[in-house]
C-alpha cells in the first residue's frame, strides 16, 4: 500500500513544521531536513532528543529480510500521544515487501507491523476519548497534515503528506518503527478502540486487511443496503474477511479463485453462496453479467478480462490488491458494459472505528495463526508461498519475559 519507487529514489516529505528529503540508492537511505540554504543530514535510524524510551522489538537490517531482536528508542509520550503496551501484531504482505526492500524505499533497520492491538499505559494531557487501560488498535497511519481536504473529510489515508506507522517520517523528523515491538507511542488521532466483544489477537488484522475491504463496501452502499450480488476475487487474508462482511451485510457472495480446492472452505466454513474457478470457461460463461460489484483482493498478476465480464451493466470492479506489474485493462468490457474500475487503500480513522463496531456487532474477526516472535522468519517464508489461513499474528506479550 506504499508507493513504488526504483532502486534509486528521492522523496520529498512535508510534515507539520518541516520538510524532509529521503534519498535511497540500493539498500542505503539517508534522511535530510530541507532548509533554505542547506541540508541537515540524519542517519537512517534518526531520532530526536526526546527519544529516550528504550523499547525491545524485532527488525530487518538488510534486504535478506531476516528479522532479529532489536533495541531502539521511541519518543516520550507527548501531549497528544498515548503509550500502548502491544499485545499482538498482525503480519501483512506489505511487511514482507518492506523487509526485503522489494520497492526500493526501505530505510533500514526497519521494524514492521501496522496491525497493532494493545492496552494504553499512558495518556497525554491533550488526548481526548482515551484512558489508561483502554483496549486500542493502531493501523497504517502515523501522521497526516490534518489540514487538507482529505483530512477534513475523514479520508486522511489519502492525504498527500501521509506518514505510515513504519518506514515513514514523523513530524519530528524521526523514522517510524512499527508493531513488531513491545511498546508504541502514537498520536491519539490515529488510534481506535477495540470493542470488548472482539478477541484481541484475531482483531489485529482488521486494522489493515479488515478496513481495506470494508471501505469500498461502505463507499458502494453495501453496508446498509442488503440484497446485492457481490464477488470476491481471492480467498486470502483480505478475501476471507470480505466474504464474512458480505454475508453479514446480507448479500449473495461469490468467491472467484484459481484454486478449486478452496470451494468447500469458501462455502462450508465462510458461508459463500457460489464459487467460480477463474480458469474454467464454462463457469465463467454461466456467471456472465450476474454480479453487481466485485472486490479484487489478489496481489499476484492476473487478467481482468474474465472478471469484468462477470459484472452486470453499470457494475464496479474495485481493486485492493497490488500486483507488482501493471494491469492490462481491456476497453471493450468497459464500454459495452458501462462498467467502472476503481481502487483504494485502507480507510480513514473514523471509518476504521465504524468497521470495528460493526465487527463487534456481527462477531467478525480474522482467521489467524498465532505465532511467537521467534517464528517470524518462518512465517515470512510461508507467507511468500501463500501458506497461511488466513493471517499470521505475533503474540508480542508472550515474548515480554523472554526478550
Amino acid at each position: 500500500m506504499y508507493g513504488l519507487f526504483g532502486m534509486r529514489s528521492l522523496r520529498a516529505i512535508s510534515t507539520k513544521n518541516h520538510r524532509f528529503v529521503i534519498e535511497c540508492l540500493g539498500t542505503e537511505c539517508v534522511v535530510a531536513e530541507a532548509k533554505p540554504s542547506s541540508l541537515t543530514l540524519f542517519s537512517m535510524a534518526q531520532t530526536t532528543p526526546n527519544h529516550t524510551l528504550t523499547v525491545s522489538g524485532w527488525a530487518a537490517h538488510d534486504p535478506s529480510g531476516k528479522i532479529t531482536p532489536y533495541t531502539f528508542k521511541r519518543r516520550e509520550n507527548g501531549v497528544n500521544d498515548v503509550t500502548i503496551k502491544i499485545l499482538y501484531c498482525g503480519i501483512c504482505h506489505t511487511d514482507l515487501h518492506h523487509v526485503k526492500n522489494d520497492w526500493g524505499i526501505t530505510m533500514y533497520p526497519v521494524v514492521p507491523g501496522h496491525e497493532i492491538v494493545g492496552v494504553i499505559s499512558k495518556v497525554g494531557s491533550e488526548v481526548k476519548g482515551f484512558s489508561e487501560g483502554d483496549r486500542v488498535g493502531v493501523g497504517c497511519l502515523a501522521a497526516t497534515c490534518l489540514e487538507c481536504e482529505q483530512c477534513k473529510n475523514d479520508q486522511e489515508n489519502y492525504c498527500d503528506n501521509v506518514q505510515f506507522t513504519y518506514n515513514g517520517v514523523f513530524w519530528d523528523g524521526s523514522i517510524t518503527y512499527g508493531g513488531y515491538s513491545q511498546i508504541l507511542v502514537a498520536d491519539y488521532r490515529y488510534v481506535v478502540h477495540i470493542p470488548a466483544k472482539l478477541a484481541m489477537d484475531a482483531a489485529a488484522p482488521l486494522l489493515c486487511a479488515g478496513v481495506t475491504v470494508f471501505s469500498p463496501m461502505k463507499e458502494h452502499d453495501l453496508v446498509s443496503t442488503p440484497g446485492k450480488r457481490i464477488g470476491v476475487v481471492g480467498l486470502g487474508g483480505l478475501g476471507h474477511i470480505a466474504v464474512k462482511f458480505g454475508k453479514a451485510f446480507g448479500h449473495h457472495v461469490t468467491v472467484i479463485s484459481t484454486s478449486p480446492s478452496k470451494e468447500s472452505e469458501a462455502k462450508e466454513r465462510l458461508g459463500a453462496d457460489d464459487f467460480i474457478v477463474s480458469s474454467n470457461p464454462k463457469q465463467l460463461q454461466a456467471a456472465r453479467r450476474t454480479l453487481d460489484f466485485i472486490l479484487d483482493t489478489v496481489s499476484a498478476q492476473h487478467s481482468l478480462l474474465p472478471i469484468l465480464e462477470l459484472l452486470k451493466i453499470n457494475g464496479t470492479l474495485f481493486i485492493v490488491g497490488a500486483p507488482d506489474k501493471p494491469f492490462q485493462l481491456p476497453a471493450f468490457p468497459l464500454i459495452f458494459g458501462k462498467r467502472s474500475v476503481k481502487g483504494g487503500i485502507i480507510g480513514g480513522i473514523k471509518e476504521t472505528q465504524e468497521m470495528l463496531e460493526l465487527c463487534g456487532k456481527h462477531n467478525i474477526t480474522s482467521d489467524i495463526e498465532l505465532i511467537t516472535p521467534d517464528s517470524i522468519n518462518d512465517a515470512f517464508d510461508r507467507l511468500a508461498k501463500n501458506d497461511v489461513r488466513y493471517r499470521f499474528v505475533i503474540d508480542i506479550a508472550a515474548a515480554s519475559s523472554n526478550f
